[in-house]
């Protein structure tokens, strides 16, 4: 079975590299002509655990192709996934221009039937749009060739992608035909006989379960974190209040741990847009725009906690700041809480060294020189005021506190992940300062 993804961004390289890996020949298209070029050398453009390994595999047997022209990567091929971004819109709602641009392309150089499968995250009603891209290309050839369309969400974690495609806990297609529902099982056999289930739907439910699914997820962290500022006034510890709710099964313990806020490329993007679609029908999603002000207060919290130690004057100081990456096992910085600590930390006049394991790069193109950027966690410490520690990467989690304290001017740390034990802090000197936590 040969199929041709458009994009080769974190949804669709990962669902190429995954679609070969089980024998199906596979072509990735890209108009970034250096990236196919890094692409057809084993060059990855994300980090992503296995992915790399698993791109190199692949095209070393034959199974996985990079091309630039999507036109010369439809012949014999049946399923095209359209992958490309939804960047959102001013107003936050997504930007559809290169979903409904290869609709058009594949519409214009098609040459049999073709189901033309949505990977993107999309608004309701995008698939309509693109069933129209097409048929009004195909009208212009004056072509009366048959295609149909169907929405395929992705549900990957960042950091777990390859695993996640590989074993999903669903396969969510939408579909209304049963042509387009014969392709998609044959495409995903080799994923459901291992179990993992194909939930079919109409079209509209599967484009409308992708944001659900992810809003539901961020009300979660927006819920937790709220409740997280409320234990620390009233004298609570958030940690016990998780532990307690995260045994009813009816809660459960994932996406319940107080931080400083989510990012990244899906759910920040994902809430905006279903509250944006909503506004369009005249109906507001109160909980979700309550979800997103709480996410972006909450990217606050560690400055702030930072100026009532300092009796507000960070003026001069230095602060070392494990983490840039939105979470670990990814470079993505998309919307990740470290930038917005990083402008509010320089807005008061405090300088920053910074260290995270992959994210280094990323962090540079687009901060520049505004921070210094050091090889080691340990460098970052050196004649530092104060640590704050934003992305929970395994590395972190069991410093060396004697060589900590020796570095370092204050013996103190803003804790976004509540990752150290405040007994044990307290304990060996440290000021401490987690998210619904307190000293004790």
């Amino acid at each position: 079975m040969k199929i041709t993804i458009v994009g080769t961004g974190y949804v669709g390289l990962v669902t190429g590299a995954c679609f070969s890996e089980v024998g199906i020949d596979v072509t990735c298209v890209d108009i970034d002509k250096k990236k196919i070029e890094n692409l057809k050398k084993g060059i990855i453009p994300i980090y992503e655990p296995g992915l790399e390994k698993m791109v190199e595999r692949n095209v070393e047997k034959g199974r996985l192709h990079f091309s630039t022209k999507l036109s010369e990567s439809l012949e014999g091929v049946n399923v095209v996934f359209g992958a490309v971004g939804t960047p959102p819109d001013e107003d936050g709602s997504a930007d559809l221009q290169y979903v409904l641009q290869v609709a058009k392309e594949v519409g214009e150089h098609m040459s049999d039937y073709i189901l033309m499968v949505t990977k993107s995250t999309v608004p309701v009603g995008t698939a309509e749009k693109v069933r129209g891209a097409m048929k009004d290309a195909l009208e212009k050839r004056g072509s009366k060739l048959n295609f149909d369309v169907a929405s395929n969400p992705e549900f990957l974690k960042e950091g777990a992608a390859v695993d996640d495609f590989l074993k999903p806990d669903r396969i969510v297609v939408g579909i209304d035909s049963e042509e387009a529902k014969t392709l998609m099982e044959r495409l995903y056999k080799p994923f459901t006989m291992n179990g993992h289930p194909v939930i079919f739907m109409d079209i509209v439910s599967s484009e409308m379960t992708k944001y659900t699914a992810n809003s539901m997820l961020a009300t979660k962290i927006s819920f937790m974190n709220d409740i997280a500022n409320l234990c620390e006034i009233v004298g609570a510890d958030v940690n016990m209040v998780r532990k307690g709710i995260g045994s009813d099964r009816r809660i459960g313990q994932y996406f319940i741990y107080p931080g400083t806020g989510y990012g990244g490329s899906c759910f920040p993007k994902d809430v905006q847009a279903l509250i944006r679609t909503s506004d369009g029908y005249g109906y507001s999603l109160d909980v979700l725009k309550a979800v997103e002000n709480v996410n972006e207060r909450q990217k606050s919290v560690l400055v702030a906690k930072a100026m009532k130690y300092f009796d507000q004057d960070l003026k001069g100081k230095t602060f070392a700041l494990w983490g840039l990456s939105f979470k670990p096992q990814t470079d993505d910085m998309r919307e990740a809480p470290s930038l917005v600590i990083i402008k509010k930390l320089l807005e008061q006049g405090a300088k920053v060294k910074a260290y995270d394991p992959v994210a280094m790069e990323e962090a540079e193109r687009i901060l520049g020189d505004k921070i210094e950027y050091v090889s080691d966690q340990y460098e970052a410490l050196i004649d530092a005021d104060g640590l704050f520690l934003v992305t929970e990467w395994p590395e972190f989690k069991f410093p060396n506190f004697n060589i900590m304290s020796k570095l370092m001017v204050n013996k103190v740390v803003f804790d976004g992940r509540n990752i150290y034990d405040v007994e044990e802090m307290a304990q060996n000197g440290w000021d401490y300062f987690g998210i619904g936590t307190k000293m004790k």
